[in-house]
C-alpha cells in the first residue's frame, strides 16, 4: 500500500538538486544571519520591510528599516546596484517580505528571503533590539 507521503513520487536526485539549490539562490535562514553576524562576516544589507512602528517595538539587531511602500528608485539610490539585500517582515505568515524582494529586484538588487522572519527570529532564541524587543502571546506586527 502506497503513503500519503509516497502517492506522488519524488523528484529524481537530480531535479531534487537543481531545486533545492536554487531554493537556496533565495533564501538564507536567521541562523546563518545571525552567525555572518557572529563572525562579522557581514556582505549584504539586512533590512526588516515592516513599518517603522513596528520596527521600533523590535526588530533584529543590525537590520536596518526600509518599509515595502518606501522601496523606489529614488529612496535606493545611494546603494549600488551590487549590494545584496536580505529582506525579512514578520514571519510566514506575511508576503510582505516577497512585495519587497520583487520591488528590489525589479531595481536591478540582488535579493535574498530570511524565511521564518521575526517569528522565526524569536523561534531560534536569538536576541531583538527595539523598545520592547517582544509581544508576549501577539506574535509580531507586520504593518507592511
Amino acid at each position: 500500500m502506497t503513503s500519503l507521503v509516497s502517492e506522488i513520487p519524488p523528484a529524481t536526485p537530480s531535479e531534487s538538486l537543481q531545486h533545492f539549490s536554487r531554493r537556496l539562490a533565495f533564501e538564507t535562514d536567521c541562523s546563518d544571519v545571525y552567525q555572518s553576524q557572529k563572525t562579522g562576516n557581514i556582505d549584504y544589507v539586512l533590512v526588516d520591510v515592516r513599518n517603522s512602528a513596528a520596527f521600533a517595538k523590535a526588530h533584529v539587531p543590525g537590520a536596518i528599516n526600509i518599509p515595502t511602500r518606501t522601496i523606489t528608485k529614488e529612496s535606493m539610490s545611494t546603494y549600488p546596484l551590487n549590494r545584496l539585500f536580505v529582506v525579512y517582515c514578520a514571519g510566514p505568515h506575511c508576503n510582505g517580505v516577497h512585495r519587497a524582494a520583487v520591488r528590489l529586484a525589479g531595481l536591478g538588487y540582488s535579493v535574498k528571503e530570511m524565511i521564518g522572519g521575526m517569528t522565526g527570529w524569536v523561534d531560534e532564541g536569538l536576541p531583538l533590539q527595539g523598545e520592547t524587543t517582544s509581544e508576549p502571546g501577539n506574535g509580531f506586527s507586520c504593518e507592511c
